[in-house]
């Protein structure tokens, strides 16, 4: 493998986010932030659904994935993002690319198809919520996580595999502040039209699919809530489809843009802020979109809270 022959020994320099220097510490200072409120904020969702008996349902396991998820998707890149800011060493080594690669890779793609399985808990939930606990049995449930992290697992390996097989003679400047699959193929010296075309085969699937079904499974979901009676279980209902919607659409909207969007339809910065946005403010966010409008999990808190005080 040529490409792995010539990077192994030298490894690769990332280019990072900007190219003013100055800009850099600004860059350390706000992502070490956003690394460790994406800690917090997905660490406390961890701990609220393990610990209180009132989350032990099919939405909060999901969701503890997903949390999950969001702390090895978001690791997997920022604590080598912040090493690169803060000193003039920009380099990764091979081992370090290669890893970052097909982690990024598989992480990304888990959660292309647990959203999917998220909106599935929601339309079981509302449109046949006499038969939910039935319906969404803890093995099921299993099955469903299992699937969507084998499942990712499987996409990254062939495309990074893919990938890894193409020669780079020597390149070695990966433009941006990560290995992904884009950046490596654009510093291949060869022909790539069969990577090209497995990645737009691949990222279309793990797109338009997901978010077809995310889509219809809502349209359902908005019938059903209209349905309602009562204007309380109207609101409790459209809140929480509400914070999945934009967790859907921040992630596919950034994940559309950066693998599917012709990179000569947008400059090389607003590739590398596109990234920027879904390894490190989407993970971030994603804790506060449910939490911010979810009783429960603010009761769950609290109640966390309440009994650490006593126990002090």
């Amino acid at each position: 493998m040529e490409g792995g022959s010539n990077g192994s020994s030298k490894g690769f320099i990332l280019l990072g986010i900007s190219d003013h220097p100055r800009l850099e510490m600004i860059f350390f200072v706000v992502i070490l932030s956003s690394y460790l409120l994406t800690l917090m904020g997905n660490s406390t969702i961890i701990l609220l659904s393990r610990l209180d008996a009132r989350l032990h349902t099919p939405m909060y396991f999901f969701l503890s994935n997903l949390s999950s998820l969001d702390l090895a998707f978001t690791t997997s890149s920022v604590p080598q993002m912040l090493i690169n800011l803060w000193g003039p060493d920009k380099t990764i080594t091979y081992g370090g690319c290669v890893t970052q690669l097909y982690v990024f890779l598989w992480l990304g793609a888990t959660e292309c198809i647990l959203l999917v399985v998220m909106s599935f808990d929601r339309y079981v939930a509302v449109c046949r919520p006499l038969h939910y606990l039935t319906i969404m049995s803890p093995c099921l449930c299993w099955l469903l996580a299992v699937i969507s992290w084998l499942g990712g697992l499987g996409n990254s390996v062939i495309q990074s595999t893919l990938t890894l097989q193409l020669p780079f003679c020597g390149h070695r400047r990966v433009e941006g502040f990560l290995c992904e699959v884009p950046a490596m193929i654009k510093l291949a010296c060869g022909d790539t039209s069969l990577n090209e075309a497995v990645l737009n085969g691949v990222c279309t699937f793990f797109t338009a699919v997901p978010l077809s079904i995310i889509l219809i499974s809502y349209c359902f979901i908005a019938q059903a809530v209209l349905k309602i009676r009562s204007a309380e279980g109207q609101r409790k209902a459209f809140n929480t489809c509400l914070s999945h919607l934009l967790v859907v659409f921040l992630f596919y909207g950034s994940a559309i843009y950066g693998y599917l969007l012709p990179s000569k339809s947008s400059s090389q910065d607003q590739g590398k802020f596109i990234s920027l946005f879904y390894s490190v403010v989407t993970p971030m966010v994603n804790p506060l979109i449910y939490t911010l409008r979810n009783k429960e999990v603010k009761g769950a808190l609290r109640r966390l809270l309440g009994r650490a005080r006593e126990s002090g």
